[in-house]
């Protein structure tokens, strides 16, 4: 042993007590928990949404009506408009809540609603809140809002240092995202809380999709966030942050306000100001989509490792949308299809089943590790008849119209985060699952499946009439090797290796496409 190796021993043995003092902290004990539960429908009827939902509710039976929100910057004033349209209750779940400008100005707009008398219950996923301890803290104060975090970290600063003692527990998320006001509509989808997924801030900007619903499945996702708020992994906030007081409350929701007036919150403010969407709704007149909706969602005991293999989301999804006879319409953000999913697509081939993907190009995706765990499928896609694309990064002044409709395409440094997929041109998924590991088995996931032509047309009109001017189109040239086509107007070009990255990110790919680890992707 070196004498440097001597005089090491201590200082590593010191830090790796440290370290282990740190991850052996054990989550406080749920001695006492609040219990409450979702408010009956009935509850609810005379409440303005309950009022101006009720109409068309009884014209149209056991439908549910669907409005999508494609645009960021609605699907971001629909939520605070949703905020300020409650008089009873706001239910909230979400796995990444950021403390930026779009975060910020919900968090008063849930501040606004408790100070009317809303009740209101706020659900966040313990690994995506950076930042946010003192503010949910501050938050949780309020009489009327209660804060909980799922599957949290015993330490507080440097989570990471959780995963070296508790891992298998830690890498469970809960990747649900749900908006749900007095029990009469609700949002669901793809985004999280946080600038860049309502079209703003900086780096990528995420081209999503979200949906408004009204009707019966709103008390069945009201029923499913219940069962989360009272699940075993479901901690007070006040058991894990930091105690504050009112003064701290008021001093956030001030800073918060002052937000408003600032100029990096003006495209937010502006957007609610001028959305025509709680009139619209109020009065009866927004054009909903009604149609039979059903909700598939994991168990919450999913995030302990407890949950039955019959009840993941994976497999409700596969029971109700039984065999495809015609075609499948994919969009997927991380998309890893694995063995599995490999030779289903496979077979629905082989059937005459025509198989379309979507998903993000290697200069798109926000991350490189999961791109790896794709990147090995494209040739076995191809080879088996699957059409696939991956969205371009869009560069600063090309103007792509906003909407699923039109291209599922964001604004400059796009990037997809959409999961979504058709099936047989009459059935719609809409949810947080990505078809990937992940999503099938470590996060906890929620959706809907709604049975209706028009909306599953929006993704043929995608695929068919959208998609040439804002994603590559991968092939096998006639040597079996990988060839992106990018088209511009007239202009054919054709790539030989992922475009519009360098050698030392391919490489990096490459590697990272040879370690063990497609299951935690």
């Amino acid at each position: 042993m070196s004498e440097n190796s001597i005089i090491r021993l201590p200082g590593i043995a010191i830090l790796a007590m440290v370290m282990v003092s740190l991850v052996g902290c054990a989550l406080p004990a749920m001695t006492e928990r609040t219990e409450s539960v979702s408010l009956p429908i009935q509850q609810t009827e005379d409440t303005r949404l309950g009022r101006a939902i009720a109409p068309a509710l009884a014209e149209h039976g056991d439908n549910s009506g669907i409005l999508t929100l494609a645009d960021p910057f609605d699907a971001f004033a629909a939520r605070v408009l949703l905020a300020e349209g409650a008089d009873a209750s706001l239910d909230v779940q979400y796995y990444i809540w950021r403390y930026d400008t779009s975060g910020r100005l919900l968090l008063n707009a849930l501040y606004r609603a408790a100070e009317r008398g809303v009740r209101v219950r706020l659900l966040l996923d313990d690994n995506g809140i950076s930042g946010m301890d003192e503010p949910l803290a501050a938050l949780d104060v309020h009489p009327n809002i209660e804060v909980r975090l799922f599957n949290p970290f015993p330490t507080r600063s440097a989570k990471w240092l959780g995963y070296l003692g508790d891992f298998s527990r830690l890498n469970h998320r809960m990747h649900n995202k749900s908006f749900t006001a007095d029990n009469q509509a609700a949002i669901i989808g793809g985004r999280n809380i946080a600038d860049e997924y309502f079209g703003a801030g900086y780096g990528a900007l995420f081209a999503d999709l979200d949906i408004l619903a009204i009707g019966p499945i709103v008390d069945e996702l009201s029923n499913d966030f219940d069962r989360y708020w009272a699940s075993a992994s479901a901690y007070p906030a006040e058991l894990l942050l930091p105690e504050m007081g009112l003064e701290e409350l008021i001093t956030l929701m001030r800073s918060a306000q002052a937000l408003e007036q600032s100029p990096e919150a003006a495209e937010y403010v502006r957007s609610v100001a001028d959305s025509t969407f709680m009139t619209a709704l109020l009065k009866g007149e927004l054009r909903f989509t009604w149609a039979p909706v059903s909700m598939v969602s994991d168990d919450p005991a999913k995030a302990l490792g407890e949950s039955d293999g019959d009840d993941l989301m994976s497999r409700q999804l596969a029971r109700a949308l039984g065999e495809p006879t015609s075609s499948v319409d994919l969009v997927s953000p991380y998309f890893i299809p694995g063995k599995p999913g490999l030779a289903l697509f496979r077979e629905l081939e082989s059937k005459g089943v025509e198989v379309r993907v979507l998903t993000n190009s290697l200069e798109a995706n926000d991350v490189a590790l999961v791109h790896a765990g794709y990147a090995k499928y494209r040739k076995p896609l191809l080879e088996a008849g699957v059409e696939l694309f991956e969205l371009r990064k869009l560069d600063e002044g090309k103007s792509v119209e906003r909407g699923l409709q039109t291209g599922l395409s964001g604004s400059s440094s796009s990037s997809l985060h959409a999961k979504t997929f058709a099936v047989d041109g009459d059935t719609l998924f809409v949810g947080s699952f990505n078809f990937d590991p992940r999503s099938t088995h470590l996060n906890t996931e929620l959706g809907f499946i709604i049975e209706d032509r028009e909306l599953a047309a929006m993704l043929e009109t995608l695929f068919e009439e959208r998609l040439a001017s804002v994603a590559y189109e991968v092939v096998l040239d006639d040597d079996g090797d990988l060839q992106w086509i990018e088209r511009n107007g007239d202009e054919v070009i054709r790539h030989s290796h992922d475009p519009e990255a360098g050698a030392f990110k391919r490489g990096m790919v490459f590697v990272f496409s040879l370690l063990p680890i497609e299951g935690l992707l």
